[in-house]
């Protein structure tokens, strides 16, 4: 029997961890998306305490907890750090399979070098040893990630956003670039009409421009598009249900905008006509500053209108969503190829049923300009898992090229998560490590082990315009 979490975990055979301690462990990681708080990172934030740095924010957590019949005072409301610490503790032991149990004892292990088993028995003593450590600079934000051997960061941000903690970071020389990353999706959500015009209003009070027509609101969006590029952006991110490609034409748009502007609400079609105008305008953007476009797609999202209004969104109440994704996707990238400007694109999708679909697809339109031009995503959300990830790597390397694959990020708000990328990287080395072992792989270590490394790192290093974004960090600063 294995001992839990040994340095072989995950290895099932000789080959696989030759592979992993050999090529993969060691691999710096590019993060290329995720949602920590860029102001933390320019303060070099140093956490209080575990609950703080774990806890706050972190809805896979959430979600669990309340399974597990907690109450919320001791998830987002008034009770102190370690009550809520506690109750996590109390949780975890119940969370055996689900990939939280593997997350939670991996972050224990590789930042605090922690290998007891969190439960209700060991919660002080754990919490007292990590918060110790916590408070020492060697655990600042910025040490943490050097820790984990990050060599780049993509945030996410809206258009509006100022991205002065960007600026503090160039300034400051930190030697990691954390880039701004442009996701628009308040711009297309039409469906809300006082939220959408006030933050039309938003929009021309960063811009300084008057916006009466869409031509306006192209001008301004097409203003911070611009800002996101000057400040080393080279990537833009939409979360969707699903992909928009009806058909449109400009004056009908005009007459979209001039509807809700004055306050009239939008009927679906004229919703789904406006968002397929907005996406067509956001790629062309795209493709002419060389940027890579992430569509995530699927997620259900704000499903428990109750808990919404008390808590907010991003709180732990969506869900895996069953939207058609194949014709619309196909029409808007066609649309795009036809008319030869599609950027290169990133593909995740929510819903496992659409892994196929996905690997299918991004064929479609990998025309040979690029290596690997349109990638099927990292398993993502709900499917960051081991039978997700394993079931991602099977689909594309059975309909695609995954040795072109860019590999892992975090999507995390939380900076305890990089052992996704080691997690990610020991399923990897297994799967090749047993097929080389049955014979359905040939034994050639050096050119898997390449092949490994260019998923983990190489791939991505490569594929986003990082020499582009070093120009324009340098003249910046």
């Amino acid at each position: 029997m294995k001992n839990f979490l040994d340095e072989n975990f995950l290895l099932n055979n000789k080959t696989a961890q030759l592979l992993y301690h050999e090529y993969a462990k060691n691999m710096p990681i590019i993060d290329y998306h995720c949602h920590l708080p860029q102001q933390q990172i320019a303060e070099d934030k140093s956490f209080e305490n575990l609950t703080q740095i774990w806890l706050y924010g972190d809805h896979y957590k959430w979600r669990a907890m309340r399974t597990n019949g907690v109450d919320e005072k001791f998830i987002t409301g008034n009770a102190s750090d370690f009550e809520k610490f506690k109750h996590w503790a109390a949780t975890v032991p119940y969370t055996l399979r689900n990939p939280l149990y593997h997350w939670t004892h991996l972050e224990l292990q590789r930042y605090f070098d922690v290998h007891d088993l969190l439960n209700a028995d060991t919660a002080k003593k754990i919490y007292d040893e990590c918060s110790e450590k916590l408070q020492s600079k060697e655990y600042s934000v910025k040490n943490l990630l050097r820790k984990m051997n990050v060599k780049t960061v993509c945030t996410t941000d809206d258009p509006i956003d100022s991205l002065e903690y960007h600026t503090q970071l160039v300034e400051d020389e930190f030697e990691i670039p954390v880039l701004p990353a442009f996701r628009p999706d308040n711009a297309m959500n039409v469906s809300d009409t006082e939220k959408f015009n006030a933050y039309v209003k938003k929009i021309e009070a960063v811009t300084n421009i008057s916006i009466s027509t869409f031509d306006d609101f192209l001008y301004a969006l097409q203003n911070r598009h611009d800002f996101f590029a000057s400040m080393g952006c080279c990537v833009s991110d939409h979360g969707l249900e699903e992909i928009y490609a009806e058909e449109f034409t400009g004056q009908e748009i005009d007459t979209i905008f001039n509807k809700i502007h004055s306050g009239k609400h939008l009927n679906d079609t004229e919703q789904r006509k406006f968002k397929s105008a907005m996406l067509v305008h956001f790629a062309e953007w795209d493709w002419e500053k060389g940027w890579v476009q992430q569509f995530h797609l699927g997620a259900l999202r704000n499903n428990n209108s109750r808990m919404l209004q008390q808590l907010g969104a991003d709180t732990g109440w969506d869900s895996i969503g069953d939207f058609s994704q194949g014709r619309a996707l196909s029409k808007f990238l066609n649309k795009l190829d036809s008319d030869n400007k599609l950027a290169k694109t990133i593909l995740y999708n929510l819903n496992p049923a659409d892994n196929e679909l996905m690997a299918t697809m991004i064929g479609n339109f990998n025309d040979g300009s690029a290596e690997g031009k349109i990638q099927f995503g990292s398993a993502w959300w709900f499917l960051d898992q081991k039978d997700g990830m394993t079931k991602q790597i099977n689909a594309l390397s059975n309909m695609g090229l995954l040795s072109k694959f860019i590999g892992m990020l975090t999507d995390s708000r939380s900076f305890l998560s990089y052992p996704r990328h080691e997690y990610f990287r020991r399923l990897l080395c297994n799967l090749f490590g047993e097929e080389v072992e049955n014979g359905e792989l040939p034994n050639d270590i050096p050119w898997i082990g390449k092949v490994i490394q260019d998923i983990s790192y190489n791939n991505a290093k490569n594929y986003f315009s990082w020499s582009n974004v070093e120009k324009t960090i340098a003249l910046r600063k």
